[in-house]
């Protein structure tokens, strides 16, 4: 399968079944996964390619918007955002953000208790509780030890 098929694969999977913390899994490619109230989370990584992509998923879908945000509220607190996300052509409840590094983003999870997606005038919340022990664990997949060694001492 292509990489994208692979991530909507897991993800429907995955919101198909009741998820009540922060998953990781090693295989097909790096998943971090969180069911939440209102949207699930999934990041992942694919050493073959190089390439992070966290999805947002929402029944409600999303809105259009010119910049997306992610703020991640806590001790660590930060807020990020691109010009770069896109909204799935075949599936308007998916917001899309790729990259080739997604240390800030790693961070904000694993460092936080709570993160807000910002597209617009839509806010959505989801809670980082019990996050930190995945992130750690996606942070050690194969091929992103070296990615992250220094950012994990940021």
């Amino acid at each position: 399968m292509f990489p994208d098929m692979r991530m909507m694969a897991l993800a429907f999977a995955c919101l198909a079944s009741p998820v009540a913390a922060w998953d990781f899994t090693p295989v097909p490619i790096c998943t971090l996964f969180h069911q939440g109230a209102e949207m699930a989370v999934m990041v992942t990584h694919d050493p073959a390619i190089g390439e992070y992509t966290i999805q947002l998923s929402r029944d409600a879908g999303w809105p259009e918007g010119d910049v997306f945000s992610m703020r991640f509220e806590g001790p660590r607190g930060l807020i990020i955002s691109t010009d770069r996300h896109r909204i799935e052509a075949g599936d308007p409840r998916t917001l899309t953000v790729r990259d080739r590094g997604f240390g800030n983003v790693l961070n904000g999870l694993h460092f936080n208790t709570r993160a807000v997606a910002v597209l617009g005038d839509l806010e959505v919340p989801v809670s980082l509780y019990g996050a930190a022990a995945a992130v750690e664990a996606f942070r050690a997949c194969p091929g992103d030890q070296l990615a992250f060694a220094a950012d994990i001492q940021s």
